[in-house]
């Protein structure tokens, strides 16, 4: 008939409006938001300024999109995430101690502001500071995810809320 059922739901212990739809020999249903939960376009994009697009710049983009789409294979994607948390039960369950993976380093990273001022000729003065530090609000707390080279009191540590460990 070409028609969609509307009802209520509750997940997560909260209600929410679904919208069922009939799809091959099942139903797909899909969960609709409140009005409260829907902002109006006008809060994101107000504030982009129209750009007039030339000819060929729509050309190119149509060019790229067209040697770039191909249909959706879900098997071309895993969760590595998932994966990673399996070898770390396994490791875990084998009784092997678990060691946090190292995170790969960028070689090549720049100061974006530093090679701003060398592309305007504006050297910065041997021996001065190029940043201004900032100093902490009156009742600032100190961050709670902890910075490299200063090391933590194992006091603190046990106390702090115990952080993912990446894989």
């Amino acid at each position: 008939m070409d028609m969609v059922a509307i009802g209520r739901v509750v997940l997560t212990s909260r209600e929410h409006i679904i919208a069922l739809e009939p799809m091959e020999k099942g139903l797909v249903g899909t969960l609709l938001r409140y009005p409260y939960e829907v902002r109006s376009e006008s809060e994101y994009f107000d504030d982009i300024h129209d750009v007039k697009l030339t000819k060929d710049m729509l050309d190119l983009a149509k060019h790229i999109v067209d040697q770039k789409s191909a249909h959706f294979d879900p098997e071309k994607f895993e969760d590595h995430y998932e994966q990673a948390l399996i070898d770390l039960i396994n490791q875990k369950r084998a009784g092997k101690p678990v060691t946090p993976k190292e995170r790969p380093r960028g070689s090549n990273v720049v100061d974006l502001m530093e090679a701003l001022r060398r592309s305007v000729g504006q050297e910065p003065a041997p021996g001065k500071r190029t940043r201004k530090t900032r100093k902490a609000a009156s009742g600032q707390k100190e961050m709670l995810m902890p910075i490299e080279g200063r090391k933590k009191s194992p006091a603190k540590k046990s106390a702090a809320r115990p952080q993912r460990k990446s894989a």
